[in-house]
């Protein structure tokens, strides 16, 4: 959990392990509540129910600590980002900015993420970090700059880097107020936060900008989109794989969507929801999902006889 250049000794047991994850807990929140500067070893082991020579016997001292801390916060921070930035691009802007403020928001209400954050941009102490800095700051512009031109091909790279760069100041500026917020308003800045971000991003990259996907031929056996059409049976076109000899009736598969979102779309639905809602709520042509549904059936269906 912590970096191993911040820890005297690194636990080895379970036991040792879980004492470090109470004394890092801790310690967030006392920072929270007094402050870095004023916060001492004492404080954090009263907070950690534990002696101040257990501290010691893990961290050299309040800097190490804080530094286990960032450590953390820059290891998860990294993994809730590339999973956003990994979800199809082309869902739609209010699910991508919604989904997007709600997995912050879920994040930042652990104790530890959520003091290395603020102490970060609120309560500044020259040489406190070593991990969170400018660079990483840049790189999440870039990320999303480079969202911006993949739903969008028509932006400059100059013109994504700006609004990137508005985007996550302001992103930045409001999810600050809303941490130092009580839970209710807290909410309400975040409803707000999207509302304005949408507005924003929507002349830019709204969903009317996406270029359309091509639907291209694959074989229902091997995958293979060496497809050769070869004639007709019951008024549907039938298709021979040249890969494989498969034949086949007109099936289609939308390249281009992840795996995940092939399966949140199957999975809705099986809970009764109509192809056209699925489309609404997803981005996914309702054709795209018919046929989904049918290889589902088709495949559902060898299943059984085999």
């Amino acid at each position: 959990m912590s970096s191993p250049n911040s820890l005297r000794r690194q636990p080895k047991q379970q036991r040792g392990q879980q004492r470090v994850v109470k004394i890092l807990t801790a310690a967030a929140e006392v920072f929270a509540e007094v402050g870095y500067a004023t916060a001492t070893t004492q404080q954090i082991a009263d907070r950690a129910n534990t002696a101040v020579g257990s501290i010691y016997q893990f961290f050299p001292d309040k800097l190490a600590i804080f530094h286990a801390l960032e450590a953390e916060h820059m290891a998860q921070v990294e993994i809730v980002n590339t999973r956003l930035i990994a979800k199809d691009i082309r869902r739609p802007l209010v699910q991508t900015i919604g989904e997007m403020v709600d997995a912050h928001a879920e994040y930042f209400e652990h104790p530890i993420h959520k003091i290395v954050y603020l102490q970060y941009f609120l309560a500044p102490i020259p040489g406190l970090f070593i991990l969170f800095d400018d660079k990483f700051d840049r790189t999440i512009v870039n990320q999303f700059a480079d969202l911006c031109q993949q739903r969008n091909p028509n932006l400059s790279r100059e013109k994504s880097e700006l609004i990137a760069e508005v985007f996550h100041r302001t992103y930045n500026g409001l999810f600050l107020t809303a941490l130092k917020s009580d839970l209710e308003h807290r909410h309400k800045l975040y409803s707000e936060l999207k509302n304005l971000l949408c507005a924003y991003l929507n002349p830019y990259i709204g969903d009317d900008l996406l270029v359309p996907h091509s639907e291209v031929m694959i074989c229902v056996k091997c995958g293979s989109d060496r497809i050769a059409k070869n004639g007709h049976r019951n008024d549907k076109q039938r298709y021979l794989c040249k890969n494989c000899g498969k034949q086949f009736a007109q099936e289609y598969s939308t390249r281009g969507y992840p795996p995940q979102i092939k399966q949140h779309c199957l999975a809705l639905h099986q809970q009764g929801m109509s192809f056209r809602e699925i489309e609404r709520q997803t981005g996914v042509s309702h054709n795209t999902v018919i046929n989904w549904v049918r290889q589902l059936s088709t495949n559902l269906g060898k299943i059984k006889q085999a």
